[in-house]
């Protein structure tokens, strides 16, 4: 897929994730596979009234992959203003295209109109991708992040879709479940489907990607140009090149080893404190060490333990307690 001057391979991108999709994780999903990453979501006003936190969460980058800034807000002028002073930041902080988010169900996101809440307003979504588009450079390619409807009665994901697409945005990804729905239960790909099929520009379908199997069969059911991966990667990085093997038709590459497993693991919280610092990484990074235990013997309580982390060296007696109890299996 050709998007403004780069070129998305075949495979899976990481999709966004509030609080997930940092720096760190970001670099990595791109070292193992991933076509391309999305920042964290950065408030348009917050940015237009020259918050100093929002262009953090723009900083890094996303590792050898092509990477977008991904913007949310319910105003088309201040989504309009906010895309432009991203541009002008492109000397500091290079990125490869901005996303709009349309499908964050988080009340604090839709409570005020954006994110998901854009689906109950089809001519408004239309207006703020057009908006972004228009105030954006050429060279730089406008996507877009939606769901495929507010709940079973507002079933408006394919007008968004639509509206977006004719506004100029150069790809949708679409997550197969309504608002109401948030995460659960399954997504419903036939949705997925109508959308693709309604539009002229690449889809990338979303939800319930959690091994090449079901990527496969996800691209099978809705006909989407590739899919994006968001939950399935936490703790599981090696998932992008696993999918990307299976949509080339090469052989897929098994699991990792315990011991890659871990050096993985201890690689990726290091360069979370190294980021940001180790009493800031070590809180968030109880969340990502919890996802690597996933599967293990003893998994419930090396989560307790991955909880209760506070400092770095916390992370080494968790993972030679892993080692201690998958030893008790053989």
């Amino acid at each position: 897929m050709q998007l403004g001057r780069f070129t998305l391979a075949k495979g899976a991108s990481l999709a966004p994730m509030a609080g997930a999709t940092d720096t760190t994780m970001r670099r990595l999903c791109a070292a193992h596979g991933a076509v391309c990453t999305v920042s964290e979501m950065v408030s348009a006003k917050a940015l237009t009234m020259g918050d100093k936190k929002s262009p953090r969460l723009m900083v890094g980058g996303g590792g050898d992959a092509p990477f977008g800034v991904q913007l949310f807000g319910a105003q088309p002028d201040v989504m309009a203003e906010a895309a432009r002073l991203i541009c002008d930041m492109r000397g500091k902080m290079p990125f490869d295209f901005i996303d709009i988010n349309m499908g964050c169900p988080a009340p604090k996101i839709a409570g005020p109109g954006a994110g998901s809440a854009l689906l109950k307003d089809p001519p408004l979504a239309g207006a703020i991708a057009r908006a972004v588009r228009d105030a954006a450079p050429a060279d730089v390619p406008v996507t877009v992040k939606l769901r495929i409807g507010w709940d079973a009665d507002t079933m408006t994901g394919l007008e968004v879709a639509r509206r977006c697409a004719d506004a100029g945005a150069a790809l949708l990804t679409v997550h197969g479940r309504t608002r109401a729905e948030m995460y659960n239960p399954g997504i419903h790909p036939e949705e997925i489907a109508k959308i693709k099929a309604a539009v002229d520009i690449p889809v990338l379908a979303n939800g319930d990607v959690t091994d090449a199997e079901s990527a496969l069969a996800l691209l099978a059911a809705t006909g989407c140009d590739g899919v994006a991966v968001g939950r399935g990667a936490m703790g599981n990085p090696w998932l992008f090149g696993q999918i990307a093997a299976a949509m080339e038709c090469r052989e897929v590459p098994p699991p990792p080893s315990l011991h890659e497993r871990f050096r993985v693991l201890r690689r990726h919280i290091y360069d979370m404190c190294e980021d940001k610092g180790e009493y800031i990484a070590m809180q968030q990074a109880r969340t990502h060490a919890a996802w690597y235990m996933h599967g293990l013997r003893g998994a419930a309580t090396l989560r307790r333990e991955c909880c209760g982390m506070l400092h770095f060296t916390d992370l080494d007696r968790v993972i030679e307690h892993a080692w201690e109890l998958q030893r008790e299996t053989r």
